[in-house]
C-alpha cells in the first residue's frame, strides 16, 4: 500500500503578501511620536528585507510590484520624493537576483555581507537622490539612524530565506 505524500504548497500570499503587509503595519507602528529614555522610535526601511529575501527564496513577477508599491507607500509616508524608495528597493532586487545562482546554498556569513551590501547601495542611491532632487545633502547621523536598525534586521531577512527556501516540493 502507498502513503499519501503530502505536498506544502506555499503560495504568494504566505511570502509575498503577509511579509508586505506586516512591513506596512510595522512601518506605520514605529511612526507612532513615541519617546523611549528621550529617544524616538527607530525607523528602519523593512522593505530592504523582503527586497534581499525575495530573489532568493523564488523569483516572481508580483515581488517587483509589490516592492515598488511598498515603496511609493514609504514615499508617501514618510514625505520624500517620489519614486525615490522604489527605485531604490528595485535595484536591490534586481542586484540579488542577477546573483540569486551565485547565492544558492551559501553560509549565513556571506549573506550577511551581501545584505550589508545591498543596504548600503539602496541607501547610497536613496542619498545621491535626495541630494540632487532637494539640492542639500541630508544629514549623515540621521542616515546613519536609519541604516544601523535597518542593518539589524537581518535575522529576520535569513528567517525569511530559511523559512520559505524550498517551502514548495513542486520547485525542487
Amino acid at each position: 500500500m502507498r502513503r499519501a505524500i503530502t505536498v506544502r504548497v506555499v503560495g504568494p500570499l504566505q511570502w509575498i503578501v503577509y511579509p508586505a503587509l506586516a512591513a506596512i503595519a510595522v512601518t506605520v507602528l514605529l511612526a507612532i511620536p513615541f519617546r523611549l529614555f528621550g529617544l524616538n522610535l527607530p525607523e528602519p526601511v523593512l522593505p530592504i528585507v523582503l527586497a534581499f529575501a525575495w530573489p532568493l527564496i523564488r523569483p516572481s513577477m508580483l515581488a517587483p510590484a509589490v516592492l515598488f508599491g511598498l515603496g511609493l507607500f514609504l514615499d508617501l509616508f514618510w514625505g520624500g520624493p517620489l519614486g525615490l524608495w522604489p527605485l531604490s528597493l528595485l535595484a536591490v532586487y534586481g542586484a540579488i537576483l542577477l546573483a540569486s545562482n551565485f547565492l544558492a546554498g551559501q553560509a549565513t556569513i556571506v549573506l550577511f555581507a551581501l545584505y550589508v551590501a545591498s543596504t548600503g547601495f539602496a541607501f547610497f542611491l536613496a542619498y545621491m537622490i535626495t541630494t540632487m532632487t532637494v539640492g542639500n545633502a541630508p544629514s549623515i547621523l540621521a542616515v546613519l539612524g536609519q541604516v544601523v536598525p535597518t542593518l539589524l534586521l537581518f535575522p529576520l531577512a535569513d528567517w525569511l530565506i530559511q523559512r520559505f527556501d524550498d517551502a514548495d516540493v513542486r520547485f525542487r
